[in-house]
């Protein structure tokens, strides 16, 4: 059996689980709502990056049975271009302290662009960006990385990069 599950704050991993159910059959579900994810043989879990970890996956993962062999896809949704080795590099060592020991090494990590809309952010969200940003901005050019830099670029604004054929990368991992 396979599942999807997802974490979202503002929906953009939301969307990548809904299209991805469509075009796979696959059934998707809140992480919030997961009960046993053990009894599954494959699972993708596709969550959007907040303060440098994935929503909702560590509290999931808790309840993983790590000595598996479970097919597991860690599918992480944010700004910043997955294309960037830099920036991807930096995601992943944000994933690997959310797994369990050992479950890093024996999952698949993908990247998808997501989308951000600034008058949707709560109160929170909305005082940690401005002061990210602010910081972000002061840093000398040579610390700037993507992501650093997409957040720069989009502060602000809606922007949205969510792109459905992405999700081509996932399927074939499926198969």
């Amino acid at each position: 059996m396979k599942i999807i599950i997802y974490g979202t704050q503002y929906g953009a991993a939301k969307k990548y689980a809904e299209e991805l159910s469509r075009r796979t059959e696959i059934p998707y579900v809140s992480y919030e709502e997961i009960e046993d994810i053990n009894i599954y043989d494959t699972i993708v879990y596709i969550g959007s990056l907040y303060a440098g970890g994935v929503q909702g996956m560590k509290k999931t993962m808790a309840k993983y049975d790590a000595g598996t062999d479970k097919k597991l896809i860690v599918v992480t949704v944010g700004l910043a271009d997955p294309t960037d080795k830099e920036n991807t590099d930096h995601i992943k060592g944000g994933v690997k302290k959310q797994l369990p020991d050992g479950v890093y090494e024996k999952a698949t990590v993908l990247h998808l662009r997501g989308a951000i809309d600034y008058t949707k952010l709560n109160y929170k969200h909305k005082t940690m960006m401005g002061l990210l940003v602010r910081k972000a901005k002061n840093l000398p050019e040579e610390k700037k990385n993507a992501e650093v830099r997409a957040m720069i670029e989009t502060y602000n604004q809606v922007v949205d990069f969510v792109d459905y054929e992405s999700l081509s990368s996932i399927i074939d991992e499926l198969r």
